[in-house]
């Protein structure tokens, strides 16, 4: 269940956030997070939320788009001329908002073929999140599993204020 308070608390911890993943220790950051992955994951089910599908893109690359084509027995040039575009990065990404292959009930239509930047999201299992401070802080105002694990990481680090 996702807490209704969430977004306002990642809003207001931003700065704390940045400074724990840049001052904190990486080790102890980095040994906690495949439990707090988990623990976030069991209390919150993504199906009910899908910010990420509904307001951003992942990158598509290659062997991703390669998966897909197969997948929807389209033509990789097919999949993306209806479905992508190439954004400022060089990257292809989706052309529309909300993710074309997100379902009406947040479902993703081709979730076992999905881009891994979908697998891997919202990377809170992973060094990406303190090697990517940007990256994460965005997420936490977007994405309740993000926000929690960084509020348990501020507890493990005793730098969480009232």
């Amino acid at each position: 269940m996702i807490d209704e308070n969430w977004e306002k608390e990642a809003k207001e911890h931003q700065k704390q956030y940045k400074y724990m993943l840049e001052r904190g220790n990486k080790n102890k950051i980095l040994k906690a997070l495949p439990d707090l992955h988990e623990e976030a994951f069991e209390k919150i089910d993504c199906l009910e939320c899908a910010n990420c599908c509904k307001n951003y893109s992942p990158r598509f690359k290659q062997p991703d788009i390669k998966r897909i084509a197969k997948s929807l027995r389209i033509k990789e040039g097919d999949l993306v001329a209806n479905y992508l575009t190439i954004d400022s990065e060089g990257d292809y990404v989706s052309r529309t908002k909300p993710c074309p292959f997100l379902a009406e009930d947040n479902t993703c239509n081709i979730y076992d073929d999905r881009p891994s930047d979908c697998a891997r999201y919202p990377y809170t299992d992973e060094d990406v999140l303190y090697k990517r401070v940007p990256l994460t802080l965005k997420n936490s105002l977007s994405c309740p599993i993000t926000h929690h694990v960084l509020e348990k990481l501020l507890e493990i680090e005793g730098g969480k204020k009232s």
